[in-house]
């Protein structure tokens, strides 16, 4: 892939051309050999780093001027340091380059493209270790591409631009399940097809009617529901646009079939059948893997709905919980096994399910490991239950 967006893009390409050094990885452009003085006048060599914007495959400048580095404080002949492009120190990790600090300098107009770009500060910061010894030099004519094997179908640059690729990548190379691709199960897969997951596991073994379209993320046109379509089919016909790596099990998890799960990271469960949440959640125990089961228990009180949203995150250290929090029973008094379906409660009870995931991976912070959170709609709150 990172070939192929130097030659959509034409300063990308340049920038080769001429002989650089570049690679494109996760969002990032990357332009390796730039040599460099160091304080003790040591020539050396770093790496510039900067987010690269995409509309498509071509690269799209979008302003940012600022560039990082992996080499230590550029000098100049004199021994002083090159101030004009003195920018912040940092310790980070993009695209897998360690920088130790930004460097900041706009010309009057900014940058016209990526190539302007790079070569200012490749310019500014090799000039002195050039003038000291002329062998030395940023275009080396040497092909240094990284063959991306991305699972997203087009670079990621939300995460690039953010900075938070980094933590993106503690999920690089997890598999996960969704079992159920109802409303809740569906705006899961929503949200967890623009992670870095390397598999995405969908089991369904239900038909797309229409009722599903007004529950789930999306807009189905209304010829496909003579068509008979499997939810399985025609979610991942919609979001392996984005993700790779989906994989439909077009059957409802049953004794015979529960090893499916065996090789999972982490399991959803979106269903309502408690003869089957108790297959999976056995099966899930004895196989020492995490899951989140989801549940919704909206009722119609006097034209006004009201009731709860629940999400309950299992693994080793609290197994010996589930009975307290789950129903088994078919015919159960499971407050949260309702028939009532909301698009907003569905999305909203995904959203929760998905940060509750993303923080058992450490994705995001975590300062309250309570494993239940219920969302009480008329109070407008949140509660956390251990």
């Amino acid at each position: 892939m990172s070939q192929e967006l130097i030659n959509h893009s034409e300063d990308l390409k340049k920038l080769q051309n001429e002989g650089y050094e570049i690679d494109v990885n996760n969002g990032y452009g990357i332009v390796s050999h730039i040599p460099y003085l160091k304080q003790n006048g040591e020539i050396d060599y770093g790496t510039l780093v900067s987010s690269i914007a995409f509309e498509g495959d071509k690269a799209k400048y979008n302003g940012n001027h600022v560039i990082y580095f992996s080499g230590e404080q550029p000098y100049d002949l004199d021994g002083k340091e090159i101030v004009q492009i003195k920018h912040n120190e940092t310790n980070s990790v993009l695209a897998g380059i360690n920088v130790k600090r930004s460097f900041s300098n706009k010309p009057d107009g900014n940058y016209k493209d990526y190539y302007e770009k790079f070569v200012n500060y490749a310019n500014i910061i090799s000039f002195p270790a050039i003038a000291k010894d002329n062998s030395v030099t940023a275009k080396t004519f040497k092909k240094v591409i990284t063959e991306e094997n991305s699972v997203f179908q087009y670079v990621d640059t939300n995460s690039s631009r953010a900075g938070i690729d980094n933590c993106n990548n503690k999920i690089l190379n997890k598999k996960i399940a969704i079992i159920g691709l109802g409303g809740t199960g569906s705006y899961i897969l929503d949200l967890v097809s623009k992670t870095t997951l390397k598999e995405i596991h969908i089991i369904d073994g239900d038909i797309f009617c229409q009722h599903n379209a007004f529950r789930s993320p999306g807009a189905a046109s209304k010829e496909i529901f003579p068509k008979t379509i499997s939810k399985v089919n025609y979610f991942k016909e919609m979001y392996i646009n984005v993700h790779k790596n989906i994989i439909e099990h077009d059957s409802f998890i049953r004794e015979e079939n529960v090893a499916t799960l065996k090789d999972m990271d982490f399991v959803f469960i979106c269903i309502d059948s408690g003869t089957a949440r108790k297959t999976i959640t056995d099966y899930l125990v004895s196989e020492e893997i995490p899951f989140i089961d989801t549940g919704m228990g909206l009722q119609n009180k006097n034209d006004t709905i009201n009731g709860q949203i629940r999400i309950t995150i299992f693994d080793k250290s609290n197994y010996n919980r589930i009975p307290v929090y789950l129903d088994f029973e078919e015919d159960g008094d499971d407050v949260y096994n309702t028939n009532i379906q909301i698009a907003e409660c569905n999305a909203l009870n995904a959203a929760i399910a998905v940060i509750e995931w993303k923080k058992y991976f450490k994705i995001y912070e975590n300062a309250n490991s309570k494993c239940q959170k219920v969302y009480l709609l008329e109070m407008g709150e949140i509660i956390s239950e251990n």
